[in-house]
């Protein structure tokens, strides 16, 4: 399934997407629009939710919201492919020796065609491809080989990064969580639609011109090493999101940042596109 967060007429509705329409499914997940509370009762919601038939509402009338706006956490990785490791080091960031998490705050995140703001700020606005992970199963100290069933699925993500920002501080984090910073879309696609997670192209363009573009089988740590590791940690939960890395050709490398009227598309095979336009943020 493709699952999303929808509005048409006034109203916010989870729906799933099928051919060129979206169906309601709100008379089965109950009133209200979080899809965290849906992947709370996914067991037993879903044979329910795949069975639906109801008559879709085209896609081009109604608004694409980000698939899930109330996660518990959103974590990203840092390095995590081998070109965009030595290009960092390049710029004079450490490589690290182990998997590197930082958190993105949750109220960054923004709708798959909303705009990003342009920080009033800073003019070091960049971009990241990176396919996006949906935890589906409240977990703790995951076997590898166990990790992918605790998988909900997957989604396109923009680690949209404020670069001296991020460098002021060893955690990435403020640089990585201004405002509308965390677009992510168009859908959650279930885990069972895609046959292989590291076997996907992916690649962004920023007004028509390819920057970026890799096959997510090139992740130094995989998605299970990622839950693994993770899970050692702190228990993972329904709705949370993991930013599973980015490939080459950030703008940090040639100093070619994003600017306002600029619009930044990031595509992942099969799982569809997010596309948004950098706007100068308002006072």
């Amino acid at each position: 399934m493709k699952l999303v967060r929808f509005t048409h007429e006034d109203s916010t509705r989870i729906g799933k997407v099928v051919g060129d329409g979206v169906i309601d499914l709100s008379a089965i997940t109950g009133p209200g629009a979080s899809m965290k509370a849906m992947l709370d009762r996914w067991e037993d919601l879903r044979p329910a939710l795949e069975a639906a038939r109801e008559i879709a509402i085209p896609l081009v009338n109604v608004t694409l919201e980000a698939p899930i706006v109330d996660p518990r956490k959103f974590l990203a990785i840092g390095m995590n492919y081998e070109k965009h490791a030595q290009e960092a080091e390049a710029a004079g960031i450490k490589r690290p020796t182990s998997q590197l998490w930082f958190n993105k705050q949750v109220q960054c995140i923004n709708g798959p065609y909303a705009p990003i703001d342009l920080p009033m700020i800073s003019d070091k606005l960049d971009y990241e491809a990176e396919l996006a992970v949906v935890i589906g199963k409240r977990c703790r100290r995951v076997a590898r080989e166990d990790a992918r069933s605790m998988i909900a699925g997957y989604m396109v993500c923009n680690d949209v990064s404020v670069r001296d920002w991020q460098q002021r501080s060893p955690t990435f984090t403020l640089g990585k969580s201004f405002d509308t910073h965390g677009p992510i879309g168009p859908w959650i696609t279930t885990d069972d639609e895609v046959a292989d997670p590291h076997a996907l192209e992916m690649w962004l363009t920023v007004n028509g011109n390819e920057k970026q573009r890799t096959s997510t089988g090139d992740m130094i740590y995989d998605i299970y090493d990622q839950i693994a590791y993770l899970s050692e940690a702190m228990t993972l939960e329904p709705g949370d999101i993991l930013a599973t890395g980015t490939p080459s050709g950030v703008g940090i490398v040639t100093g070619d940042f994003m600017k306002v009227g600029d619009v930044v598309r990031v595509e992942v095979q099969g799982l569809g596109h997010i596309e948004n336009e950098i706007v100068a943020e308002q006072a």
